[in-house]
């Protein structure tokens, strides 16, 4: 899975360059734009060490900034935080993770299509507490904390609602995919956004 991501992401940079030299002697700079998204996904893993599973939604927020170039190509940035936290006695799983993007899209009346790719990286925070109590002050002896970087590859694909020149609702689903060795609590499946961009 991961090598086919990274051959989408080279097909994407490559007609990226196609797109730019498309627009010589026009205007290639055609804005930008930015705003933040809710998203909700899954999580399942095990920790064998431990003898612990973790599974159960996570819900996080983020924002992306971008780019116009052409009348089809977007370049930027986002970056988002998902927890897991329904666990007992305050324990979460926490996964940060930013990077470039790259993303076609096509302007129709009402809707705007798009695709693309995202690949940076991030970490992985896990806070395991197997007893004691969150609301108290006492010092708990019974946890485990852990972190993990990693490197990162996330196609996307999703449409804005355009309600005015400046103002789209957009919708999002993602697969983010680890490029790092060792074992990570990775969330399954696609995550799925909501959010509002402002354009200038």
């Amino acid at each position: 899975m991961n090598r086919a991501c990274i051959v989408f992401s080279a097909i994407l940079f490559f007609l990226c360059t196609c797109q730019i030299h498309a627009q010589e002697g026009n205007k290639v700079y055609q804005g930008f734009d930015g705003g933040m998204m809710i998203h909700v996904g899954y999580l399942q893993g095990n920790i064998p060490s431990l003898q612990y599973q973790a599974k159960g939604a996570t819900f996080g927020l983020g924002g992306v900034v971008r780019v116009h170039l052409g009348k089809h190509w977007m370049i930027g940035g986002e970056g988002y935080v998902s927890t897991l936290s329904q666990l007992k006695n305050g324990s979460y799983i926490k996964y940060g993770w930013g990077g470039f993007l790259g993303e076609f899209y096509w302007t129709f009346k009402y809707v705007m299509p798009y695709i693309g790719v995202t690949i940076g990286g991030g970490a992985n925070t896990d806070l395991l507490m197997f007893d004691g109590n969150r609301t108290d002050w006492l010092p708990e002896y019974n946890v485990v904390f852990h972190k993990q970087t990693f490197l990162a590859i996330d196609p996307f694909i999703g449409c804005d609602f355009i309600v005015s020149k400046s103002v789209h609702l957009t919708l999002k689903a993602d697969c983010l995919h680890s490029l790092s060795h060792g074992k990570l609590l990775m969330p399954m499946g696609s995550r799925f956004y909501f959010g509002c961009i402002f354009y200038h």
